[in-house]
């Protein structure tokens, strides 16, 4: 039981945590087997690579703050228009991650943009990159406070070391300029570090006005449109195609 102890010790100091968790399972199961030492040695270091990605994965899930719905492989492709089975397939893969190639959603409110760019980051994550979900709103705010609040500033420094950002609702609301200067030098930072996946309901032109000021605007386009895909959804709102109601739908009757 000493010499025990002292290996889960071992185990705990390498943090080894399969085999501190799980000491008495491996020796039960070598002394059945028999096997070599090579093969026991790596059934123990396969099963901590396994933990540890697992680990990693449902770390980086729970940090890219998803929304409720984002499971592509329940994507409505009889719904939506402008994306097909082979692109999303493509797409899926995240290639263009890898060349920091940028997706940009647009179209006009529920046709899916939101839970594209939420299933997008989901696989990413799956796969092991940072990736982060974020509304525009809750960027502007990031940029805001970053300089007074620690839990900004740590938020930040997040989104500066992340592989893909998902930024929903672009150019939704009106901006001041301090804020669209922020977030273009956000953008401008990332250029080039990261892949990015922007939803929008107003098209590249129009974002000017919501900007109030052409030159940012102009400059903030440059950036992301330099490498990108721009996916055109189209098509009637699903939520309001499949709303839910308070009222019990009344059951037809027949003549008697």
């Amino acid at each position: 039981m000493v010499e025990l102890e002292r290996v889960k010790q071992s185990a705990s100091t390498l943090k080894i945590n399969v085999l501190k968790s799980e000491v008495e399972k491996y020796i039960h199961t070598a002394q059945i087997d028999k096997p070599s030492y090579i093969e026991f040695l790596k059934s123990i270091l396969d099963d901590e690579i396994l933990f540890r990605q697992q680990k990693k994965m449902t770390s980086l899930l729970k940090s890219a703050h998803l929304p409720s719905d984002y499971d592509l492989d329940k994507y409505d492709f009889s719904h939506f228009n402008g994306i097909n089975k082979p692109e999303m397939k493509q797409l899926r893969e995240l290639v263009w991650m890898d060349n920091c190639y940028n997706l940009v959603l647009m179209g006009p409110p529920g046709v899916g943009k939101t839970y594209l760019a939420a299933g997008f980051v989901h696989d990413a994550a799956k796969m092991g990159y940072k990736s982060y979900f974020k509304t525009m709103e809750e960027v502007v705010e990031i940029l805001k406070l970053k300089d007074i609040s620690g839990k900004a500033l740590n938020a930040y420094k997040k989104l500066l070391k992340a592989d893909l950002i998902a930024i929903d609702d672009i150019m939704l609301f009106p901006m001041k300029k301090s804020d669209a200067v922020s977030f273009f030098n956000l953008i401008n930072a990332l250029h080039g570090m990261c892949s990015l996946i922007i939803t929008t309901n107003k098209s590249p032109r129009e974002w000017a006005e919501t900007l109030d000021d052409e030159v940012v605007a102009t400059a903030l386009l440059d950036r992301l449109l330099y490498k990108c895909e721009v996916v055109k959804l189209e098509g009637t709102s699903y939520r309001m195609d499949n709303r839910k109601t308070i009222f019990n739908k009344p059951t037809p009757t027949g003549d008697a």
